[in-house]
């Protein structure tokens, strides 16, 4: 009920009877979630007073005044029931969840998150205004306001507008199930339609108050992490699975943790179940060391930091502290991390990991009496009566940025490097100090990339598994001394760091991409995950309809760089490569010349500039870079059918080519149409689909188009029950249809105008985003003036020039159609 109700609060009030709207208006980010022990709904604005005064009132509105209707359940019955389909298509997913019914027989940990098919499609409307009534009370909520704004103003807000709601009448009723002590072993062996093994364990622990759970979280990434974790060694580096897995949750009640291993289809199941047990409950003998703690407790803790410099990410923190107990556990439990030692964690792992306490989970090809008492959490008013934080270091708050194009291309400095590289530097104050920084590599030309796809995309992948001084784990572990997030591949390396260390983590990436060792076992890992993945794709809608969709629109030769592959042909192809051959593309194309940088951030230009010049600028590509053009083809509309058994979700992709690039006149125009269309959840097709027709969790359209080339792209997707298959293709078909026979409103457009201003300006406030666009427009050869003429050419639209575009453009005959799914189902 708690996840449907999350549903029906998007739903409205006489207040705001269209809440959705109201967002796309305002150009916000927002979404609700539901989990184990709470449901959250959040929102992201541009800061400013009204919306700010909007949202508080709002929040405290539908808290106690939604509609919560027969006629909303009716049609949001299908979209929630639509969702659970889609988990339905994950093997992985579903043995979770299976796995959860095993561990909790009685405690409602035990039940889907989403529930049933049954209650989804029967729970009757005045079982959820009960809940609504009980539970959406101010008595039961934590409310957390973020960003930049007045607090005086925001504390009288939240007084004048959740202080004027009434007193519930009504106590909290008291949860008194306690899941009974575990007897012994349990297994669950699921059998459904698939193609690659999973093999998984799940134990029991204490609740994320009590003290042992710090000492828990550090045994999981002591297991669990990859590829320094005692997991990854036992099972992918010996060829046992391709990738392997570790989780815990942090909940009101004792929780679990979660261990598992992905296997190639040709490995032996018994033997990886083998040694994941043996991995997991051998720590009485194979004693965990005082390095792997602290490598553990390190990533811990610079994850905990991470979340404080993301005012998102914390605010979603306290958020689930908040369900664990209070909001300040954040803080306590950080601080009992910090002080985990070897002892606690080799305590709690024999305590737990025992075979009385583990579920074992098998998804396709099964002792003695033993109990892990569950200690309960107490005391902890006491823990935080005279509780204070280890430290008050307070974080260096960003400066107010003003994200208009204008400003910030009034800012940005550019820059030529040695060997043609290419800067752009973008110095400003940041929350904790924090640098965000990409550098984009480009290399080879059609010839020299034809029939190279795998060679070069493994070639890409090894640039992460190790370098000539620092093997995979090394390198990982010295990222992480740095607290730097970092990604390096083929297409270069993208970083986030403390301005302090930034130094530090560009030169480490330097070392990754220009001396990389290319390790055999490294390689060989890599390969089984990459069959693996490509292997389960075989069953999968999403994947079938996508493929199919690209071949038919695309039609490069086989062996050309932009050529999609079936997936038989990807297989093969993973199958046949060689280390050799990805050695070989990286010695033969890979190199910085002409390379793109951006940053972001606190950092010095001149001294970064220079920095980046030392470790790249010597850097040759062996041949010069050519861009491989994408083309267009005129392609007829066409339509196929995947029968995919035993997957409760369909999928639908469609598209259609459009001669266009990015700087026709006609593309601000179709933009806006799309915008219109199918972009937010207001727009016609999402709302005819999943709104009116209650059809689909997700439906949307989009619309690309390059720089360079005359390739635009129409593209429509949607998920969707099999027998909702003719539905939903005709109440996309009748929208698309509309939109071009009778056109947008004035109304519309206007209102499409705002909101779609207002959503890039959004964009422009992340500084990750910042600093794509800076990266693209440097390969483009632009500046933030296109930006500057694109928004003033839509703040200029009018319906008639919106409608004329799309007319001409966008033809829904030319409309191609794939779907894929079980639609042998009645």
């Amino acid at each position: 009920m708690a996840h449907l109700l999350e549903h029906l609060l998007f739903k409205g009030s006489a207040r705001h009877p269209n809440i959705k709207e109201e967002f796309t208006r305002r150009g916000a980010r927002w979404n609700g979630t539901t989990s184990n022990d709470r449901t959250t709904y959040f929102e992201t604005f541009a800061a400013g007073d009204d919306n700010l005064a909007w949202a508080i009132e709002m929040e405290a509105d539908r808290m106690v005044n939604s509609f919560v209707s027969k006629q909303h359940l009716d049609s949001e019955m299908s979209v929630v029931r639509n969702e659970f389909e889609l988990g339905e298509n994950n093997p992985g997913s579903v043995l979770f969840e299976r796995m959860q019914q095993a561990a909790y027989p009685w405690h409602n940990y035990g039940n889907p998150i989403i529930g049933m098919r049954s209650d989804i499609e029967r729970v009757p409307i005045d079982r959820l205004q009960a809940f609504y009534r009980t539970w959406y009370q101010p008595d039961n909520a934590v409310l957390i306001v973020a960003g930049r704004f007045d607090e005086a103003r925001a504390l009288e807000l939240v007084a004048r507008h959740f202080g004027a709601l009434p007193r519930p009448s009504r106590p909290l009723p008291a949860l008194y199930t306690e899941e009974p002590t575990q007897d012994g072993e349990r297994t669950v062996i699921l059998r459904r339609s698939g193609d690659n093994p999973l093999v998984a364990l799940m134990y029991r622990v204490p609740a994320g108050a009590h003290p042992d759970y710090a000492a828990v979280d550090v045994l999981t990434n002591v297991l669990g992490d990859t590829p320094s974790g005692r997991l990854h060694r036992a099972l992918v580096q010996k060829g046992l699975a391709s990738s392997v897995w570790g989780s815990e949750r942090s909940l009101h009640d004792p929780g679990y943790v979660y261990f598992g291993a992905a296997l190639d289809k040709s490995a032996s199941l018994d033997k990886a179940r083998d040694a994941l047990i043996q991995a997991a409950e051998s720590l009485r003998k194979d004693r965990i060391t005082a390095e792997e703690v602290a490598r553990a407790r390190t990533a811990l803790l610079n994850d905990s930091e991470k979340s404080q410099l993301d005012t998102g990410a914390f605010v979603r923190a306290l958020s689930e502290f908040s369900a664990v107990g209070d909001w300040r556990l954040f803080f306590l439990y950080r601080d009992r991390l910090r002080r985990v030692g070897l002892e606690d964690v080799q305590r709690v792992a024999e305590h737990y990991l025992k075979p009385a306490n583990r579920v074992l989970g098998v998804f396709v090809p099964t002792e003695r009496p033993e109990r892990a008492e569950i200690p309960a959490a107490t005391g902890l008013e006491e823990a935080l009566a005279a509780y204070r934080a280890d430290d008050a270091k307070s974080l260096t708050l960003g400066e107010a940025f003003d994200p208009s194009p204008a400003n910030i291309e009034s800012r940005v400095l550019r820059r030529q490097l040695a060997n043609g590289i290419n800067a752009a530097l973008l110095s400003k104050k940041t929350r904790g100090g924090r640098v965000v920084a990409s550098l984009a590599l480009h290399w080879g030309d059609e010839k020299s990339l034809f029939n190279r796809e795998a060679a070069c995309d493994f070639a890409g992948g090894m640039l992460s598994r190790g370098s000539r001084k620092h093997t995979r784990a090394q390198l990982k572990d010295a990222f992480d001394k740095l607290n730097a997030t970092v990604s390096v591949g083929g297409e270069g390396a993208s970083i986030e760091v403390r301005k302090e260390n930034l130094a530090g983590a560009l030169r480490l990436v330097a070392e990754a991409l220009r001396e990389p060792a290319f390790p055999p076992a490294e390689f060989d890992e890599m390969k089984r995950a990459a069959i693996t993945g490509a292997e389960a794709q075989r069953t999968d809608p999403a994947a079938l309809a996508g493929v199919r969709l690209a071949r038919h629109l695309h039609l490069y030769p086989k062996g050309h760089p932009l050529y999609t592959p079936t997936i038989e042909e990807r297989i093969e192809k993973l199958r046949a490569a060689r280390l050799g051959d990805a050695e070989a593309c990286y010695r033969d194309l890979f190199g910085a010349t002409g390379a793109d940088f951006a940053a972001v951030g606190e950092f010095d230009p001149g001294e970064t500039a220079r920095l980046v010049e030392e470790l790249f600028g010597a850097w040759r590509t062996p041949l010069p870079f050519e861009r491989v053009p994408a083309r267009y083809f005129d392609r007829p509309a066409f339509e196929n059918a995947f029968v995919t058994p035993d997957k409760a979700n369909a999928v639908l992709r469609a598209g259609l080519n459009v001669r266009m690039r990015d700087d026709h006149p006609d593309y601000p125009a179709v933009t806006l149409a799309n915008y219109l269309l199918g972009g937010p959840s207001t727009a016609r097709v999402p709302v005819r689909v999943r709104e009116k027709e209650g059809l689909s969790y997700s439906t949307y359209t989009t619309f690309n188009s390059s720089p360079f080339d005359e390739s635009a792209e129409f593209r429509v997707a949607s998920v969707f029950a099999p027998q909702n298959r003719d539905r939903v293709e005709r109440a996309i078909r009748e929208e698309l249809e509309r939109a071009v026979r009778a056109g947008f409103t004035a109304s519309e457009v206007e209102e499409g105008r705002k909101s779609l201003l207002e959503a890039r300006r959004m964009a422009r406030t992340q500084d990750r985003a910042l600093v794509g666009r800076l990266g693209s427009y440097l390969f483009a050869k632009r500046t933030f003036a296109w930006d500057i003429e694109f928004e003033a050419k839509i703040a200029a639209l009018t319906a008639d020039q919106v409608n004329a575009a799309f007319r001409q453009h966008i033809d829904p005959a030319r409309l191609s159609v794939i779907v894929a799914g079980d639609f042998k189902k009645p």
